[in-house]
């Protein structure tokens, strides 16, 4: 709270001083007219003054503007001051933090709506404000007011002609983010003025799948009696199944009483999925047999013929366990609770299937709470096989599997950096196996190849480097962690050179990253360093450098900016001398230039190349004599090989 605060005091103080700074522009340029008359003088100073408080107005600060600022935090006076005054453009957006999350290309109506302002939001819209001006996201200020349940301004912008079915870029109604958010007034309202109760957002959820998701019975009701229905989205969940897997027994117990809504068969599997988010998520066992119980007698015993199971393959992950078919054998779990785990993984598997994220996420859960218990073997056989279905069933780079890779190095650095020591309950941490790394590695440099793959087949304009960026980063962190495991090995070792050629795999792919950074450049940059907490694996890294350099990286490739890899070295402050040496030794110039025209040298700040490395050795006669050249001007285009040409211009 107290961040808050002070945020809004500086925002607040950022709008007052612009405001004074506008009235102190406008009294010094009345003060310089000699004649207070409307003569031609005064009209020209006036009209100067009109312009640069206009420029001053549509200035930002931290992407917002003063109107946007004072409308997010609803600073009322100042806001009529802007408008009436200064004339500020109503529709001008600008970037306001919600919750920790910034929204970008915000209006001054979204700002206010969204933070429940109604006298501000009167006042926009009284001098013109668009009722259904978006953010860069497409949601509208009612959207923004449904949110977080203002009532008042909702009515007040559908009495001012906003659009109640307008949704954002995910295809989310006004009418869906107050079911998900339980606001039971607004949802009302929003029905008795016809909104759409069975539209689909662009993964195919409804209304009733928020609602069910997020626990609002009474809303639910309010829409099945306006006629909801159990369709599927995306992932072909319906609603009764979203309840059971979000786990609120009480959406999933008044459905399933309702006649005709729901078959006998969606009956059985909400039952299972609730008995097994029992067990994941509420730890309740006794209850998830119970569910599982009734699930089965239903299957046997309930109106109708026999439901069987269809029973998947056994999987080596979950310890080859298969769904139990006999009812008088779902007692005998109760003695085994790793038994009736592996059991609500399989049943979650087969109803949900591999695509959705909640199926690979508690495989990715269970397998955690075998690491805490210090069972490291069976969480890298779980996760493996987690990441195994990401990669199978997701596209590339998407951030589940950037998720699971990521686990995986910070699981690895751990056990690198305790190894020999005891867990919290009393199990020493084991060596990691270097080949349950190799093994891993090589699932993410395909991530790196099959992503970059599909990245260049977006437009330029349109490509989002972030993914590929954050993948090679992990990818790169798992090539560190072997490349220190290599040092007690000889190069001869077999295991070495699998090592050696999986990291020339990765160099050959000559990825490019966001800025256009190699694999060695990331090798060298700080800010490429991910895992703080696991000094096992920090950037820059001598070892991975020199690693990169052997299997063919390129010391002298340049970024967007002209860096090069010793470039960034240079900035980790302090400059590790190990890597710097690594990458003179493998080819880097000392002296070459970045797109600043700045030097290896000139970044260093406190610190002097002679600290690092012995400069006399690593300085090259052509080097020497591309700087005299470029020193006295001496003019060399034409006059030299073609080759050298690029050579000089860079030193």
């Amino acid at each position: 709270m107290c961040v808050y605060l002070f945020r809004d005091r500086f925002q607040f103080s950022a709008t007052v001083s612009i405001m004074f700074s506008v009235l102190r522009l406008l009294r010094k340029r009345v003060r310089k007219c000699r004649k207070w008359s409307f003569g031609r003088d005064l009209y020209l100073t006036v009209n100067k003054a009109k312009d640069e408080v206009s420029m001053l107005v549509a200035a930002k600060t931290s992407g917002a503007t003063p109107l946007v600022i004072a409308c997010r935090n609803g600073h009322y006076d100042v806001a009529e001051y802007l408008i009436k005054e200064c004339h500020a453009d109503l529709e001008q957006p600008g970037s306001v933090i919600f919750d920790g999350e910034t929204i970008e290309g915000a209006p001054p109506l979204w700002c206010a709506a969204a933070a429940g302002y109604l006298y501000i939001v009167k006042l926009l819209v009284s001098h013109g404000a668009k009722v259904n001006t978006t953010t860069r996201t497409n949601s509208t200020p009612l959207r923004a007011a449904c949110f977080d349940g203002h009532l008042d301004i909702v009515k007040y912008l559908v009495e001012n002609g906003a659009d109640i079915e307008v949704a954002n870029r995910h295809g989310h109604t006004c009418l869906m983010i107050a079911c998900y958010k339980g606001h039971i007034k607004i949802a009302k309202y929003l029905l008795s003025l016809g909104a759409n109760v069975n539209r689909k957002s662009v993964k195919g959820n409804t209304a009733l799948h928020d609602c069910a998701e997020s626990g609002s019975l009474e809303i639910l009701k309010l829409l099945i009696e306006h006629g909801a229905t159990m369709d599927v989205d995306s992932y072909g969940m319906t609603p009764l199944l979203a309840a059971a897997v979000t786990g609120h027994s009480h959406i999933v117990e008044y459905i399933i009483k309702i006649p005709h809504l729901v078959s006998r068969r969606e009956k059985i599997d909400a039952l299972e999925l609730l008995g097994a988010t029992s067990v994941d998520k509420k730890r309740d066992m006794i209850g998830a047999l119970e569910l599982w119980k009734r699930a089965m007698n239903e299957r046997y015993h309930g109106d109708g013929p026999l439901i069987p199971k269809h029973l998947t393959q056994a999987v080596a992950a979950y310890d080859f366990a298969r769904e139990i078919t006999d009812p008088e054998q779902l007692d005998d779990l109760m003695a085994d609770p790793d038994q009736m785990r592996m059991q609500a993984l399989v049943i979650r598997e087969r109803i949900l299937g591999p695509a959705h994220p909640d199926t690979s996420y508690y495989i990715r859960y269970r397998g955690a709470v075998y690491a805490d218990a210090g069972k490291f073997n069976r969480c890298i056989e779980l996760w493996n096989y987690a990441l195994d279905m990401q990669q199978s069933v997701l596209d590339r780079l998407n951030p589940m599997t950037q998720s699971s890779l990521f686990s995986f190095t910070e699981l690895f650095s751990f056990m690198m950096g305790e190894e020999g020591k005891q867990t919290t309950r009393g199990r020493v941490v084991p060596p990691v196996d270097v080949l349950e790394i190799l093994h891993v590695f090589r699932k993410a440099i395909k991530e790196v190849e099959l992503g970059s793959i599909m990245v260049e087949r977006i437009p330029l304009a349109e490509r989002d480097m972030n993914y590929l960026t954050r993948v090679m980063v992990i990818t790169l962190h798992l090539a560190s962690l072997l490349t220190r495991l290599l040092e007690h090995r000889p190069s001869s070792d077999e295991v070495s050179q699998q090592i050696h050629k999986s990291i020339y795999d990765l160099v050959k792919l000559k990825v490019r990253a966001k800025q256009g950074r190699t694999m060695l450049h990331l090798a060298c940059c700080r800010d490429a360093s991910i895992l703080g907490r696991y000094p096992a694996s920090q950037f820059p890294s001598p070892h991975l450098a020199e690693m990169l350099l052997k299997v063919g990286a390129d010391p002298c490739a340049v970024d967007d900016e002209g860096n090069t890899p010793l470039h960034l070295a240079a900035q980790a402050r302090p400059c590790p001398a190990g890597v710097t040496r690594a990458l003179l030794d493998g080819g880097a110039h000392l002296d070459l230039v970045n797109a600043d025209g700045q030097t290896f040298a000139h970044l260093l700040k406190s610190q002097k190349p002679h600290e690092l490395v012995n400069v006399a050795r690593y300085t090259k006669l052509s080097c020497s004599a591309a700087r005299v050249i470029r020193q006295f001007k001496i003019p060399y285009k034409g006059a030299v090989p073609a080759a050298l040409e690029s050579f000089i211009a860079c030193h």
